[in-house]
Protein backbone atom coordinates (compact mmCIF):
# COMPACT_ATOMS: atom_id res chain seq x y z
CA UNK A 1 0.00 0.00 0.00
CA UNK A 2 0.92 3.65 -0.94
CA UNK A 3 1.30 6.15 0.80
CA UNK A 4 -1.76 7.53 -0.62
CA UNK A 5 -3.74 4.70 0.09
CA UNK A 6 -2.75 4.89 3.68
CA UNK A 7 -3.97 8.64 3.99
CA UNK A 8 -7.29 8.04 2.29
CA UNK A 9 -7.54 4.80 4.86
CA UNK A 10 -6.14 6.82 8.26
CA UNK A 11 -8.59 9.79 7.49
CA UNK A 12 -11.65 7.53 6.98
CA UNK A 13 -10.58 5.77 10.12
CA UNK A 14 -9.93 8.18 12.19
CA UNK A 15 -13.60 10.26 11.09
CA UNK A 16 -15.18 7.03 12.10
CA UNK A 17 -13.51 6.51 15.63
CA UNK A 18 -14.60 10.28 15.91
CA UNK A 19 -18.21 9.71 14.98
CA UNK A 20 -18.22 6.51 17.12
CA UNK A 21 -16.90 8.56 19.93
CA UNK A 22 -19.50 11.06 19.73
CA UNK A 23 -22.27 8.06 19.34
CA UNK A 24 -23.48 9.22 16.45
CA UNK A 25 -24.50 6.48 13.85
CA UNK A 26 -23.69 7.06 9.93
CA UNK A 27 -27.65 8.25 9.36
CA UNK A 28 -26.92 11.23 12.09
CA UNK A 29 -23.84 12.15 10.05
CA UNK A 30 -25.92 11.98 6.86
CA UNK A 31 -28.38 14.14 7.99
CA UNK A 32 -26.18 16.95 9.60
CA UNK A 33 -23.57 17.00 6.36
CA UNK A 34 -26.21 16.28 3.08
CA UNK A 35 -24.01 12.89 2.11
CA UNK A 36 -25.35 9.98 1.38
CA UNK A 37 -24.68 7.29 4.06
CA UNK A 38 -23.07 5.31 1.40
CA UNK A 39 -20.57 7.71 0.54
CA UNK A 40 -20.27 8.36 4.50
CA UNK A 41 -19.61 4.50 4.38
CA UNK A 42 -16.95 4.67 1.74
CA UNK A 43 -15.10 7.19 3.29
CA UNK A 44 -15.01 5.65 6.71
CA UNK A 45 -13.62 2.35 4.87
CA UNK A 46 -10.66 4.22 2.95
CA UNK A 47 -12.76 3.31 -0.09
CA UNK A 48 -12.43 7.24 -1.56
CA UNK A 49 -10.95 10.28 -0.03
CA UNK A 50 -13.79 13.02 0.65
CA UNK A 51 -14.03 16.19 -1.77
CA UNK A 52 -12.76 19.07 0.04
CA UNK A 53 -16.15 20.14 0.24
CA UNK A 54 -17.33 16.93 1.98
CA UNK A 55 -14.53 16.83 4.04
CA UNK A 56 -15.21 20.28 5.80
CA UNK A 57 -18.79 19.26 6.10
CA UNK A 58 -17.87 16.45 7.88
CA UNK A 59 -15.26 18.45 10.37
CA UNK A 60 -18.38 20.95 11.31
CA UNK A 61 -20.59 18.08 11.56
CA UNK A 62 -18.08 16.47 13.87
CA UNK A 63 -16.93 19.65 15.60
CA UNK A 64 -13.50 18.74 14.19
CA UNK A 65 -10.51 21.49 13.75
CA UNK A 66 -8.77 20.88 10.23
CA UNK A 67 -5.02 22.36 11.56
CA UNK A 68 -5.55 19.07 14.52
CA UNK A 69 -7.56 16.43 12.68
CA UNK A 70 -4.17 15.67 10.61
CA UNK A 71 -1.48 16.02 13.68
CA UNK A 72 -1.26 12.73 14.38
CA UNK A 73 -0.71 11.44 10.88
CA UNK A 74 2.58 9.64 10.95
CA UNK A 75 5.12 11.21 8.10
CA UNK A 76 7.39 9.11 6.11
CA UNK A 77 10.27 11.24 7.08
CA UNK A 78 9.65 10.81 11.16
CA UNK A 79 9.97 7.26 11.64
CA UNK A 80 12.24 7.09 14.94
CA UNK A 81 13.49 3.40 14.23
CA UNK A 82 10.28 1.60 15.69
CA UNK A 83 6.72 1.88 16.02
CA UNK A 84 4.45 0.77 19.46
CA UNK A 85 1.54 -0.28 18.93
CA UNK A 86 -0.38 -1.19 22.14
CA UNK A 87 -3.42 -3.38 21.74
CA UNK A 88 -6.13 -0.80 22.44
CA UNK A 89 -4.67 1.35 19.87
CA UNK A 90 -5.46 -0.37 16.79
CA UNK A 91 -7.93 1.45 15.13
CA UNK A 92 -11.46 -0.98 13.79
CA UNK A 93 -11.84 -0.67 9.87
CA UNK A 94 -14.56 -2.40 8.07
CA UNK A 95 -13.36 -3.66 4.66
CA UNK A 96 -16.32 -4.95 3.48
CA UNK A 97 -20.10 -2.90 3.70
CA UNK A 98 -22.27 -5.15 5.29
CA UNK A 99 -20.02 -7.55 6.59
CA UNK A 100 -21.75 -9.06 10.19
CA UNK A 101 -19.67 -10.11 12.83
CA UNK A 102 -16.05 -9.66 11.04
CA UNK A 103 -13.91 -7.67 12.97
CA UNK A 104 -10.60 -5.60 11.61
CA UNK A 105 -8.35 -4.14 13.72
CA UNK A 106 -5.50 -2.42 11.70
CA UNK A 107 -2.24 -2.63 13.14
CA UNK A 108 0.16 -1.60 10.84
CA UNK A 109 0.12 -0.08 6.93
CA UNK A 110 3.79 1.07 5.84
CA UNK A 111 5.26 0.92 2.12
CA UNK A 112 8.29 -0.55 1.88
CA UNK A 113 9.79 -0.65 -1.25
CA UNK A 114 12.15 -3.76 -2.20
CA UNK A 115 11.65 -6.18 0.45
CA UNK A 116 11.05 -9.78 0.59
CA UNK A 117 8.65 -10.96 3.37
CA UNK A 118 9.48 -13.78 5.99
CA UNK A 119 6.64 -14.56 8.79
CA UNK A 120 7.67 -17.11 11.81
CA UNK A 121 6.03 -18.05 15.11
CA UNK A 122 8.61 -17.81 17.94
CA UNK A 123 8.02 -19.28 20.86
CA UNK A 124 9.74 -17.92 23.65
CA UNK A 125 10.32 -20.29 26.88
CA UNK A 126 10.49 -18.78 30.70
CA UNK A 127 13.70 -16.98 31.21
CA UNK A 128 14.65 -16.91 27.48
CA UNK A 129 17.54 -14.53 26.72
CA UNK A 130 20.26 -13.77 24.19
CA UNK A 131 22.31 -10.86 23.42
CA UNK A 132 21.06 -8.62 21.13
CA UNK A 133 21.74 -8.62 17.41
CA UNK A 134 20.76 -6.42 13.99
CA UNK A 135 19.22 -7.87 11.09
CA UNK A 136 18.53 -6.24 7.64
CA UNK A 137 15.49 -4.89 6.68
CA UNK A 138 12.36 -4.05 8.98
CA UNK A 139 10.71 -6.05 11.28
CA UNK A 140 7.13 -6.14 12.73
CA UNK A 141 5.97 -8.78 15.59
CA UNK A 142 2.70 -9.33 17.77
CA UNK A 143 2.31 -10.52 21.23
CA UNK A 144 0.02 -13.38 20.55
CA UNK A 145 0.35 -14.91 24.11
CA UNK A 146 2.05 -14.09 27.21
CA UNK A 147 4.33 -10.67 27.89
CA UNK A 148 7.66 -10.05 26.94
CA UNK A 149 10.07 -6.94 27.72
CA UNK A 150 12.05 -6.32 24.14
CA UNK A 151 15.20 -4.42 24.46
CA UNK A 152 15.85 -1.65 20.93
CA UNK A 153 18.53 0.35 20.88
CA UNK A 154 18.20 2.02 24.21
CA UNK A 155 15.02 1.47 24.95
CA UNK A 156 13.38 -1.37 27.25
CA UNK A 157 9.76 -1.65 26.31
CA UNK A 158 7.42 -4.29 28.08
CA UNK A 159 5.00 -5.74 25.55
CA UNK A 160 2.06 -7.53 27.11
CA UNK A 161 -0.74 -9.47 24.76
CA UNK A 162 -1.99 -8.06 21.96
CA UNK A 163 0.83 -5.28 21.77
CA UNK A 164 2.95 -5.18 18.24
CA UNK A 165 5.92 -3.39 17.55
CA UNK A 166 7.48 -2.37 14.37
CA UNK A 167 11.20 -1.53 13.87
CA UNK A 168 14.32 -1.39 11.65
CA UNK A 169 15.92 -4.10 12.65
CA UNK A 170 19.48 -2.71 11.91
CA UNK A 171 19.02 -1.30 15.41
CA UNK A 172 20.20 -4.03 17.91
CA UNK A 173 17.05 -5.56 19.89
CA UNK A 174 16.51 -8.79 21.53
CA UNK A 175 13.23 -10.29 23.28
CA UNK A 176 13.16 -11.07 26.60
CA UNK A 177 11.08 -13.58 28.26
CA UNK A 178 11.17 -12.70 32.25
CA UNK A 179 7.91 -14.44 33.09
CA UNK A 180 6.88 -18.19 34.73
CA UNK A 181 5.03 -18.65 31.04
CA UNK A 182 5.99 -19.14 27.67
CA UNK A 183 5.05 -16.19 25.35
CA UNK A 184 4.26 -17.03 21.62
CA UNK A 185 5.40 -13.82 19.13
CA UNK A 186 4.28 -13.57 15.37
CA UNK A 187 7.44 -12.44 13.71
CA UNK A 188 7.23 -10.78 10.19
CA UNK A 189 10.95 -9.66 8.74
CA UNK A 190 10.87 -7.00 5.57
CA UNK A 191 13.96 -7.61 3.75
CA UNK A 192 15.49 -5.62 2.00
CA UNK A 193 15.97 -7.32 -1.43
CA UNK A 194 18.30 -5.21 -4.63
Amino acid sequence: MGQTEYIVMWVGSKIKEIRRNKDLKLNDLSQQTGISIAMLSKIENGRVFPTWHSLLQIFTALDLNLNTFFNDLPKENEFSGYLLFRSNEYRSIEKEEEAKGFDYRLVLTRSIEKSALEISVLTLRPGASREKVSTDGFQFLFVVKGSVVYHIGKETLTLEEGDSLFFDGGIEHVPENKTAEEAFLLLMYFLTVN
